[in-house]
């Protein structure tokens, strides 16, 4: 029999206060804001560090491939070994991580510094999601989620504008001492937090051979999902990690439907508000893809420079980050499901403005700008009330293993969806072609809006009206 307990004597009456809030945003976004602003400083770091285009790939590829491999695993062990245990190792993990960054001067610690920032992400984000279902409830809870949402949501999109202007500005290795000095910041700030832990009345062993298959299965979906246009789509390696994909993820439902410890509880997607919310937020973060076609299109075949490329995305980050407080109002007023259907139909349409790419000159930049701000306001508008949905659909008892399931699907997602429209972008440019490719690329992207738009109409349950919270 599983029971949620928390060591700490008082931790049963405990309530999460806006000290905690704080300690909390500033630790997702040293993973959103830190690690991944990588992305905007890759030239500077190869010069500086010496490294091939190789290297720094792998570099760049590894947080995001450590943190959704993970994930589900941490998620796992912050329901067992602690909550506050998982954030505070992930916090340790992300400092020692940073630290490799800011002294590497070669290829070892500047890879492993970014393993460690993908494992450090792996414990933060179940973690911390888990604490906000355990310490918060009702409206606190969905005024909590909110601001989780804007250091996660948000973080990404400031990501690009705060690496490069640091980068710029003191050098690429400050950006990574500001991210020791936050991570320190959250430490302190949750610090004294009663620690929250599913206790488990059998000692069953921890369930390693599912841990392997599933790292195995998802490392080689990661090589294929990364690399398959590269080495060629039917070419014998990714016919073949294509097999071991298929072949590891049977036998792994298999072995995790046979036991008992099992880290990923399948169960949970009997639970339709969670099924529905965790299929949205993949899709939904596939349509990622709409960045990298957009912005290579307008670079590629509108001349657009870099800098200014980056200007049309403004409303985009602006809006996001906005919409997230307006999410959490709707979803407090009438439910989550309403806000999540607008949130994707406007990301569907900002997209869909994009894609039209018949128009020319001016014009255009003005539709994409325009674009890029509806998918700014659709995800914010989105990404509060389908978290709620997740994390309030399941028993506290599995909040940790449910919140790392859910962000796998943010990853897997994202990860997915960029390789899927840069292949289709590719496929459809080949022989100078920009805008077919554009075309094709963008409509892809709205076909994931579209399905996205179905799992929340078809699977998620419609809501008793009770105001302050999600009913099935």
């Amino acid at each position: 029999m599983k029971a949620t307990t928390h060591t700490a004597a008082d931790a049963a009456t405990y309530k999460g206060t806006n000290k905690l809030l704080i300690g909390i945003v500033l630790s997702v976004l040293t993973y959103w804001l830190f690690a991944q602003s990588l992305l905007n400083m890759a030239p500077a770091v190869q010069s500086d560090l010496g490294i091939s285009s190789g290297v720094l790939n792998i570099g760049i590829s590894m947080t995001g491939l450590f943190s959704g491999i993970f994930i589900v695993v941490a998620g796992g062990l912050a329901d067992k070994l602690g909550r506050m245990k998982l954030t505070y190792i992930g916090l340790i993990l992300s400092v020692i991580g940073s630290a490799a960054l800011v002294v590497a001067h070669g290829p070892v610690l500047f890879v492993g510094g970014r393993i460690l920032q993908g494992l450090s992400a792996a414990c933060i984000m179940p973690a911390t999601m888990a604490l906000v279902k355990t310490y918060y409830e009702g409206k606190d809870r969905q005024r909590a989620l909110s601001y989780w949402s804007i250091g996660s949501w948000g973080g990404s999109g400031l990501c690009s504008f705060f690496g490069g202007a640091i980068a710029s500005s003191l050098g690429w290795r400050y950006v990574f001492i500001f991210s020791i000095i936050i991570s320190i910041c959250s430490a302190l700030l949750i610090f004294g937090t009663p620690e929250s832990k599913v206790v488990n009345d059998n000692n069953s062993k921890f369930d390693s051979i599912g841990l392997l298959l599933f790292i195995v299965s998802m490392v080689a979906l990661n090589i294929v999902v990364s690399k398959g246009s590269e080495l060629g789509w039917t070419s014998p390696i990714v016919l073949i990690l294509a097999v071991i994909v298929i072949v590891g993820l049977i036998t792994f439902y298999k072995v995790e439907q046979a036991i008992d410890n099992s880290f990923v509880e399948f169960s949970l997607f009997e639970n339709r508000g969670y099924l529905g919310a965790t299929i949205s937020n993949f899709l939904l973060n596939a349509v990622a893809g709409t960045l990298i076609v957009i912005n290579t299109y307008v670079q590629q075949g509108r001349g657009l420079s870099s800098a200014k490329t980056g200007m049309l995305s403004i409303g985009y980050l602006c809006l996001v980050l906005i919409t997230i407080r307006i999410g959490e109002k709707l979803l407090q007023t009438i439910g989550a499901k309403k806000p999540m259907l607008w949130g994707t139909i406007l990301s569907g349409t900002g997209v869909g403005l994009m894609a039209l790419t018949m128009v020319t000159g001016t014009a255009y930049f003005i539709l994409v700008f325009i674009g890029y701000s509806l998918f700014g306001m659709g995800l914010g508008m989105y990404a509060t009330p389908s978290t709620d949905t997740a994390i309030s659909s399941v028993p506290n008892e599995k909040a940790g293993v449910a919140s790392g399931i859910y962000k796998m699907a943010s990853s897997l997602g994202g990860a997915l969806g960029v390789a899927i429209s840069a292949a289709v972008y590719n496929g459809f440019s080949a022989g100078g072609n920009y805008t077919q490719g554009a075309t094709f690329g963008l409509l892809t992207n709205i076909l994931f809006c579209v399905v996205a738009l179905g799992s929340i109409v078809f699977i998620i349950p419609k809501e008793k009206t009770k105001e302050g919270s999600i009913n099935e």
